[in-house]
């Protein structure tokens, strides 16, 4: 019993650790932190647009595709990592299945490059 519990001291370390650098964190900020609120800085602000301006006023999309231009090479990179941990372990249908997901992430993003979705103007 006394050998399970010694392993699971690294864990309980690293979670003390990490706890403790929180609160550190936590406290340095309150007392460090300037506080200067004026109505601007206190106000709501999503997605670019001011919180209490007219529902069907005119919006940019590029926020949109920004947006989901982030999600998609998210998701990616969720793809990618488990891919390559067990990349010893896969077979050549693995690794070609894998490039022809990223052919198609790539040609999707030469495409959005090409038409100006990441132009910020």
């Amino acid at each position: 019993m006394e050998v399970m519990l010694r392993e699971y001291l690294p864990i309980l370390v690293f979670l003390a650790v990490g706890i403790g650098l929180g609160l550190v964190f936590i406290v340095a900020a309150l007392v460090i932190a300037v506080r200067n609120p004026d109505p601007e800085k206190v106000s709501a602000y999503e997605c670019g647009f001011n919180a209490f301006d007219d529902a069907r006023m005119k919006f940019d999309v590029r926020f949109y595709l920004v947006s989901i231009l982030f999600i998609i090479f998210d998701l990616e990179i969720a793809m990618l990592f488990p891919w390559a941990v067990a990349f010893k372990d896969i077979s050549m249908v693995g690794f070609w299945s894998m490039m022809v997901f990223l052919a198609v992430l790539t040609i999707g993003f030469a495409y959005e490059w090409k038409k100006g979705a990441l132009e910020w103007q």
